[in-house]
């Protein structure tokens, strides 16, 4: 294993982190507030911290292997989640605990959105900033790792897209072509950035918020400037804007970069992926808007409206709201929070175990039962009209063994801390699937919980964010053998 170009690269992303508490401390001039003071101490801290550990390993430079990647991929979001923690605990203006800080800013960079902070109404506006910009980093950070980084690594079936993206070559080893595709997608998410900023402000949002939600919104994140959310604004033109931009956000970023390639919308069409995660959510929205019209919760138009919007930030696990979903009648609260556990398309900025994955598990049940009928046959899973290597499916599988296996674990260690089975399951749902909000105790804030559960939810974030495998394979000592 390479260390010291590991390390070297390390104190490089650290050194960048601290660039990006610039921008924090020139909001809190433009808007004289308390908040600067924080960001100042940060930038400092995480400067000299990152040039030391630079400096120090500056002529490391050999060629990274694939399990080199496993490690930097994990310290990326563990390491800088820690040093994006200083503003909120630094800051003078906001008593927050270092685990409430570390849990916030694991949040934010996981794009996960859920959140131990109120009265953000009040908040100064270098802190709200920070938790958006926060969200949008860590969103660019995800599309390079499901579309250039994982399909090498071969994560659970990530594998399937490494003759379709505008990735690296099928070797072992991580090569300059990352650059290239990292370049490209950074163009399409700055480009759906704005674009969403533009939206929103032109539909009444105040450029501050119209910003800060655009960074949120296309890295389906779910933070707001107000605690009420989407809802503050009861606009029906800013959640459509909202909707529209989580569903291109929750698309395969690999899928926008073919089809801009190509100046034609058909690539969508003839993506089966695409076509699962639109009819899975037109369905939601369905269900829910029938429930609520049924029940008398909201009139025609306003049934309408939440449906489609809850529906939407649910499923692609943004995790905005209109209303408290968690009050709906009937079943719906349960059904929203299961297409969390579908969320977006693999390469997407989306959370959950990724409709490709639940797509494929779909098509070889069917496969097993039509053995049943037919035991000498040889079916074929395929997606459109390409077959589907029997390593891929076995992946696959192992990926939602070792989901459910994680999931279960993390669940009964919050319920030996204490809390009930609806709070714990809809809590590790929330964080596994980097949707945000839950249920029960965890519906409006994560404060009330104890801090052995945030501690232990930062670590189901970070196995969500990370597909499970890339996480867990630190924990085999074969890994750190030579």
């Amino acid at each position: 294993m390479n260390l010291g170009t590991i390390l070297r690269i390390l104190g490089i992303l650290i050194t960048l982190l601290s660039v990006t508490l610039i921008p924090p401390m020139i909001v809190a001039y433009i808007f004289k507030d308390s908040g600067g003071l924080a960001f100042i101490q940060s930038f400092f801290i995480t400067l000299f911290l990152g040039s030391i550990l630079w400096y120090r390993y500056r002529h490391c430079k050999t060629e990274l292997k694939t399990r080199d990647g496993f490690l930097i991929v994990v310290l990326f979001w563990t390491v800088l989640s820690f040093f994006g923690a200083l503003p909120f605990y630094l800051s003078a203006t906001q008593d927050i605990k270092l685990v409430d800080a570390v849990f916030e800013s694991f949040s934010g960079l996981t794009t996960t959105g859920a959140t131990v902070l109120s009265g953000l109404d009040t908040m100064p506006k270098a802190i709200l900033y920070y938790r958006q910009q926060l969200q949008w980093i860590g969103g660019m950070g995800i599309i390079v790792l499901a579309v250039a980084v994982l399909p090498m690594l071969g994560i659970g079936g990530m594998q399937l897209y490494k003759a379709e993206t505008p990735g690296p070559v099928k070797d072992s080893k991580l090569t300059p072509r990352i650059a290239g595709t990292a370049k490209a997608l950074w163009y399409i998410y700055l480009a759906l950035t704005v674009a969403c900023t533009l939206a929103y402000w032109s539909a009444g949002m105040s450029f501050f918020d119209a910003i800060s939600h655009a960074y949120s919104t296309i890295a389906i994140g779910g933070f707001s400037t107000h605690d009420a959310s989407i809802g503050y604004y009861d606009s029906a033109m800013i959640e459509g804007i909202a909707s529209v931009f989580m569903l291109i956000a929750g698309v395969n970023f690999a899928l926008h970069y073919t089809a801009f390639n190509s100046f034609t919308l058909t690539q969508y069409f003839r993506d089966p992926e695409f076509k699962t995660y639109v009819s899975i959510l037109g369905i939601t929205a369905l269900l829910c808007f029938i429930v609520l019209y049924a029940s008398n919760s909201f009139d025609t138009e306003y049934s309408i409206r939440h449906a489609i919007f809850q529906a939407i930030s649910i499923g692609t696990t943004a995790g905005f709201t209109t209303s408290n979903y968690n009050l709906w009648p009937a079943f719906l609260p349960l059904i929203l929070l299961l297409t969390s556990f579908v969320g977006g398309c693999a390469g997407s900025t989306g959370g959950g175990m990724k409709v490709i994955r639940i797509l494929l598990l779909f098509k070889q049940g069917y496969r097993e039962i039509k053995k049943l009928i037919h035991p000498r046959a040889v079916f074929v899973i395929k997606l459109g009209k390409q077959p589907i290597d029997n390593n891929i499916i076995g992946a696959v599988w192992g990926f939602f063994a070792a989901y459910v296996f994680m999931f279960i674990l993390i669940m009964l260690v919050l319920m030996a801390d204490g809390l009930d089975q609806v709070t714990a399951f809809s809590a590790v749902a929330a964080c596994m699937n980097n949707l945000g909000p839950g249920l029960g105790d965890v519906a409006l804030s994560y404060a009330g919980i104890g801090d052995l559960s945030k501690w232990v939810l930062c670590f189901a974030m970070l196995l969500g964010r990370l597909e499970i495998f890339t996480l867990l394979v630190l924990f085999v000592p074969a890994f750190w053998r030579r």
